[in-house]
């Protein structure tokens, strides 16, 4: 029995080891390099054209901007309100946002790369959102 506690525990302690270092790959490059890095990713992955590139890098170094900005705000909002949640309205207006924003960059993209390519794009996005809801299930569980 202790050997088996011990083995699920140390298990536990690896899966959480291995998802903080994702969430930390990017954390001591700036949104220029992170925009670099992603469009050529993306290149390699749709074999974008040098004008793709640059638009492309162009609306992920904005994407990464903002997103920097508001983990800043999000730091400063915590120390301030330290522990309180969000109202409702707040949460509302919040993934409203996000959504619209989610809208704005598929058009984006639709008008950049080629019908091939954006079909291909939206897979990869799909794809990505799976696993994004199978983690947070699995988070979910563990928390039970």
């Amino acid at each position: 029995m202790i050997l088996l506690t011990v083995s699920i525990t140390a298990q536990e302690r690896e899966r959480g080891k291995h998802k903080g270092e994702k969430m930390e790959r990017f954390k001591d490059f700036s949104a220029e390099e992170i925009a670099q890095l992603k469009t050529k990713k993306l290149t390699l992955t749709l074999d974008l054209n040098s004008e793709q590139q640059q638009k492309i890098n162009a609306f992920i170094l904005r994407g990464e901007q903002v997103r920097k900005q508001r983990i800043e705000e999000r730091k400063q909002k915590e120390t301030v309100n330290k522990g309180e949640k969000p109202s409702k309205e707040e949460r509302l207006k919040h993934m409203n946002m996000l959504l619209d924003e989610k809208i704005a960059a598929k058009a984006e993209m639709k008008n950049i790369l080629t019908e091939e390519q954006f079909s291909k794009w939206e897979k990869i996005n799909e794809q990505r959102d799976m696993k994004k809801k199978h983690h947070k299930r699995q988070r979910a569980k563990r928390k039970r």
